[in-house]
């Protein structure tokens, strides 16, 4: 999965634009500006109400082409003070999506970072929506009192899926307790050590995170998949064409985050109904006729809908333990080892 998304000259971000109907998937800011627009509010409130600190870091993992950032610029201009303290910084390593964002923020002159470590300091107020889908996961089958890596071989020119050895996981003990004999569950290493460190930037400088992703608490069961032009295909047919995705286990992310107060997992669409999305969609309905009007109502339904995105997307906030508690998002107890679901 590294290979095929990330490898420096074929990877399949490194060498081109996959996003939107001309792509191989779209994400909510693609959907509708409605979304980049609360994200921008609810950002801009929790800087409200964390004292309106100054300067601070705007930031985004993943930006994709730039649309949900320059919706959120868009919908903050108006808060006082806000634009006049940020620091707009872009967590992207591909050239090619680099270009397209630098052109959607060129009013805003973004800076440019490879790792969340490279972020500069100060009080962050960072957004990752369908970021750590991305990133390389690894698979391990259950057996009655340990695992099995899931490992790709070769059957003359064509890839398989086969098993690695039988060996105790250290990071999975806990899941013994929790998954039968056959359970598959999924490990994405890479996320931890990014959440570690926003954990820390907001726990020590201040700020708040919020990850959007699809996904549950915790990860039991197979949820790779590949996407090429809008459709499922094998994950081992033309290995670095299509996207490859995986659920997000949100509660290592929690528990990799602290002393940062993450807060229980909410449904996207719950998310925006109560940051009022619907009152906003209705109030652009009325400037809108015929088929821009019909695709504005499907936009809503898709981002909020339990059979759309509205469900099968999950939201978590991370905030300093001392910090009022963020919007529309409920604080859970220090404790973040059970579920953790409103």
């Amino acid at each position: 999965m590294t290979e095929c998304l990330l490898n420096p000259h074929d990877g399949y971000y490194v060498t081109q634009d996959p996003f939107g109907a001309g792509g191989d998937f779209t994400t909510a800011p693609e959907i509708s500006q409605m979304f980049g627009e609360i994200i921008g509010l609810w950002l801009a409130q929790v800087w409200l109400d964390q004292g309106r600190p100054s300067p601070f870091v705007l930031a985004e993992l993943g930006p994709g082409r730039g649309t949900l950032m320059a919706d959120l610029l868009r919908a903050t201009a108006m808060v006082e003070g806000f634009h006049q303290a940020m620091q707009v910084v872009l967590v992207e390593a591909s050239p090619v999506l680099r270009a397209r964002q630098r052109a959607a923020l060129a009013g805003y002159q973004p800076q440019f970072v490879d790792h969340v470590g490279d972020l500069p300091p100060g009080p962050l107020y960072l957004i990752a929506n369908e970021f750590f889908d991305a990133l390389p996961i690894r698979q391990f089958l259950r057996t009655e009192t340990a695992w099995h890596e899931r490992q790709i071989g070769t059957d003359g020119s064509r890839l398989i899926w086969g098993l690695g050895p039988e060996s105790a996981i250290a990071a999975l003990e806990d899941r013994l307790a929790d998954t039968v004999r056959g359970q598959v569950v999924e490990l994405n290493a890479p996320a931890l050590p990014i959440s570690e460190e926003i954990g820390r930037r907001v726990s020590d400088a201040g700020g708040t995170a919020l990850f959007i992703d699809y996904g549950e608490w915790d990860s039991i069961g197979e949820t790779l998949q590949a996407v090429l032009k809008h459709r499922f295909v094998d994950p081992l047919q033309d290995p670095g064409k299509a996207d490859l995705t995986a659920q997000v286990a949100f509660s290592p992310l929690a528990r990799a985050a602290m002393p940062a107060q993450a807060s229980a997992l909410v449904p996207q669409g719950v998310f925006l109904e109560r940051l009022g999305i619907t009152v906003r969609a209705q109030h652009l309905a009325e400037k809108l006729s015929g088929p821009a009007r019909i695709e504005h109502i499907a936009a809503h339904k898709r981002l909020t809908h339990p059979d759309e995105m509205g469900t099968l997307f999950k939201v978590m906030g991370l905030r300093p333990p001392d910090a009022p508690p963020l919007p529309a998002l409920e604080p859970i107890a220090p404790d973040v080892s059970s579920d953790h679901t409103s």
